[in-house]
């Protein structure tokens, strides 16, 4: 016994005809707007609609901005903060009390023998120092001695002797040559990491 639903039969015999009174459509078969028969039916795509403006109140907008007028003024009382400049700041580690190095205690013979130990080096260097300014007056005293002898011997070798030797200091040096400078060009600043504290009032 057969039995068949009406409404299958209609459907079936609705599609078949749809299909062969139908021409194919190639172009249009992947399009958002136009979509085939054997293919899923979707909702249209939907474009973004512009947001209602709220109705605001002029009242509460008034309000609003004599708060920010108030708020500014009080931001304009206060002092503004200096930046500081780090490297005049010790950091926190040279604060701390437990890092004191306590002075090495010496014995009493110990004291004396430093004590005398720098007299002795003292005396030292005090007639290291006599010795030399002794030797640098007498080289003075010879050169002007000998320079006066020379000045009556010879005019001319005298302005020689008293000229700049430019022998004694033996010095050549070759400066960069001149270059014009490459239109458009970048130096490379090289790699380096930026630890700058940005400081906003």
């Amino acid at each position: 016994m057969d039995v068949r639903c009406p409404h299958v039969d209609a459907l079936r015999t609705f599609i078949s005809g749809s299909v062969l009174r139908c021409r194919p459509v190639s172009s249009v078969r992947y399009s958002h707007w136009i979509t085939s028969v054997f293919s899923l039916k979707t909702s249209v795509p939907l474009r973004a609609e512009p947001k209602k403006k709220k109705k605001v109140d002029p009242r509460r907008e008034l309000m609003v901005k004599e708060r920010l007028k108030k708020k500014v003024k009080k931001l304009e009382k206060i002092p503004p903060e200096l930046i500081p400049i780090e490297d005049f700041i010790p950091p926190a580690k040279c604060f701390d009390e437990i890092r004191v190095r306590s002075p090495p205690k010496l014995s009493f013979e110990e004291s004396e023998r430093r004590a005398l130990l720098l007299k002795e080096w003292s005396r030292y260097k005090n007639l290291q120092h006599q010795t030399d300014m002794m030797a640098i007056e007498e080289a003075l005293q010879a050169q002007t001695q000998a320079l006066k002898e020379l000045q009556l011997e010879s005019e001319e070798l005298y302005r020689a002797a008293i000229g700049p030797d430019s022998s004694l200091f033996p010095f050549h040096h070759h400066g960069p040559s001149f270059m014009p400078l490459v239109p458009n060009q970048e130096a490379p600043y090289g790699k380096y990491y930026d630890i700058t504290r940005v400081y906003t009032q």
